[in-house]
């Protein structure tokens, strides 16, 4: 799932602590960088966009991914279209703000799917980088509904909605919401949070 990375749409709450330029540009960055990286010939990455337009008219993203709309509702609702709009095959859907993501971990995602009817990749701060559905379009009643998005019930609150799925645990990472996360994740490694736009991969 990714949003069309304009100043002052794409990571707000980074933004209040690193500041708008430098929160898009870590985003533009951080987002080609992840698609580079987990580009693989076992699966397909399917852009889930919004707003729903950039679909036709966005320049950003590479024009040989297909891309879907996010459409409206709250997030819950447009996980649970993005992941139906990928049926019938076993799809893995995640954001695209995790640095630590490889495809080692897509891979364990999709081989959870083998034995299971649902994956989640746990991030530190109690929501998830990784939801996947063997059957997408086969969701429960209620599913992604009254999930308190953004705090550390996220991933409960998910479970919940969803108690008759068979779910598997992956590895757990972070993704980078906040100048604490950011911190956490670049300069505890020794990298410059001033080089946030610059290639590391």
């Amino acid at each position: 799932m990714v949003k069309e990375p304009r100043a002052g749409r794409v990571k707000t709450r980074l933004a209040r602590d690193l500041g708008l330029i430098q929160a898009t540009r870590w985003y533009r960055h951080e987002a080609l960088r992840t698609l580079r990286r987990l580009a693989d010939p076992r699966w397909q990455i399917v852009l889930a966009v919004t707003p729903d337009a950039a679909v036709s008219t966005s320049r950003f993203w590479p024009a040989e991914l297909p891309r879907i709309p996010q459409g409206g509702g709250d997030l819950g609702q447009r996980m649970a279209r993005a992941l139906r709009a990928c049926a019938p095959h076993p799809t893995c859907l995640i954001g695209s703000d995790i640095p630590g993501i490889e495809k080692r971990h897509i891979a364990a995602g999709f081989a959870a799917l083998g034995s299971h009817s649902a994956c989640l990749g746990p991030a530190t701060d109690g929501g998830y980088w990784l939801i996947g559905l063997r059957h997408p379009a086969r969701q429960p009643s209620g599913f992604l509904r009254n999930v308190r998005w953004s705090t550390r019930w996220a991933r409960q609150d998910t479970i919940a909605s969803a108690k008759s799925l068979n779910w598997a645990g992956l590895e757990t990472l972070s993704d980078i919401d906040s100048g604490a996360d950011f911190s956490a994740f670049y300069v505890d490694r020794g990298c410059s949070g001033t080089l946030a736009g610059g290639d590391r991969s």
